[in-house]
C-alpha cells in the first residue's frame, strides 16, 4: 500500500490538492458513499442477486486513493496500520473465535 500512497503522493504534488486532514477525511467518506451507491446498483437496492456494475472497480479505487491521501495527511504508513489491524484481529479471533468486536 506504501506504492499507492507514493503514486498519489507525487500526483498531488503535480497537480495540487489539499492536505488539509478534515477535507481528506470528508474525501474518504464521500467517496465511500459512492462506493454505497454503486453496491446499491448492483443489486437493485437489495431487490436482486448482487452482480458487479461498471462502475464498481472504479469507486472501490476511488475510496483507496482517497484513504491513501488521508494517510499521507495524518504521516501513518497504510502498511504499518494494515499489519497493526491484522494482529487485533488474530488476538480478538484467538480470545473470542470472532474478527468483530
Amino acid at each position: 500500500m506504501m506504492d499507492y500512497q507514493k503514486i498519489i503522493g507525487e500526483m498531488m504534488k503535480e497537480y495540487g490538492g489539499s492536505v488539509d486532514i478534515m477535507a481528506r477525511y470528508a474525501d474518504v467518506v464521500s467517496e465511500l458513499g459512492e462506493l454505497g451507491k454503486e453496491l446499491l446498483k448492483g443489486n437493485n437496492y437489495g431487490a436482486e442477486p448482487f452482480t458487479q456494475t461498471d462502475n464498481l472497480a472504479i469507486e472501490m479505487g476511488d475510496v483507496a486513493a482517497a484513504l491513501a491521501l488521508l494517510a499521507n495527511a495524518l504521516n501513518l504508513n497504510l502498511d504499518e496500520c494494515f499489519e497493526a489491524a491484522m494482529e487485533k484481529y488474530r488476538k480478538r479471533f484467538a480470545q473470542t473465535g470472532q474478527i468483530g468486536s
